[in-house]
């Protein structure tokens, strides 16, 4: 059997102008990760990445401090399948469709956008994004400019399939992504029904390890969001 780890993202820059970017927390949560797996003398037959630039740069520092050690550390290679479900896209063109409809849903909209601290903005936020996104799981919100939730899942399964069908007997191997991708590969691994990708994802933390074992026609998951390297409860973190 091939063992597969799936690394979430260190913490990015919630909130911010530009999200796609690790903070000065995510980049130690990686370097921890990093030393963690160094010391452990643990080496890898492939690194994979998804495209976003925090999914890259936490496999960029993960992969500095195994090469410090001496130890076998691939090339970084960018796989689109890995990319986060577009978030983006959820918000500016899902979210108006339901804010029209639900009357509810603009209550919670319109907390939001009243907040006047920043923990209420996150309280907020997250209540908003959980509805919004069931929706979008569901196939309750579509608009040809977001990618579906049956395609995002599509996508990550074609994903995995490329790791895992690619990799020699007895390998070992790591993707770096995000919490999405992360949880369509939980969701499938255990026969999960499909909205249960949400609940996966609400509970994964940055940087946080996902262990499948796998051959070229089974994949099994071995343990889930695991964070033995971050033993400082201020590095656990779900932003």
């Amino acid at each position: 059997m091939s063992q597969l780890i799936l690394v979430r993202h260190g913490q990015a820059a919630f909130l911010s102008d530009d999200y796609d970017q690790l903070s000065p927390l995510g980049e130690e949560q990686s370097r921890l990760l990093g030393e963690y797996w160094a010391k452990r003398t643990l080496s890898f037959d492939a690194l994979f990445t998804g495209p976003r630039r925090r999914q890259v740069n936490t496999g960029r520092i993960v992969r500095e401090q195994i090469a410090q050690a001496g130890l076998p550390a691939p090339e970084l290679i960018t796989l689109e399948e890995f990319d986060e479900y577009d978030a983006d896209g959820i918000l500016t063109e899902l979210l108006p469709q339901l804010i029209e409809r639900d009357a509810q849903f603009r209550q919670l909209h319109e907390a939001f956008e009243n907040a006047e601290t920043i923990e209420a903005r996150r309280r907020y936020f997250q209540k908003r994004f959980e509805v919004i996104t069931l929706a979008w799981v569901r196939g309750e919100l579509l608009s040809p400019k977001v990618e579906s939730f049956r395609e995002f899942h599509a996508r990550v399964r074609r994903g995995l399939e490329k790791v895992t069908k690619e990799a020699s007997s007895g390998s070992r191997v790591a993707v770096f992504s995000s919490g999405g991708a992360i949880s369509v590969s939980v969701q499938f691994a255990t026969k999960a029904h499909e909205e249960m990708v949400l609940d996966f994802n609400w509970r994964i933390r940055n940087c946080a390890l996902n262990e499948f074992v796998f051959s070229k026609h089974r994949i099994t998951l071995d343990s889930f969001n695991a964070i033995p390297h971050l033993d400082d409860p201020k590095l656990h973190t779900y932003r």
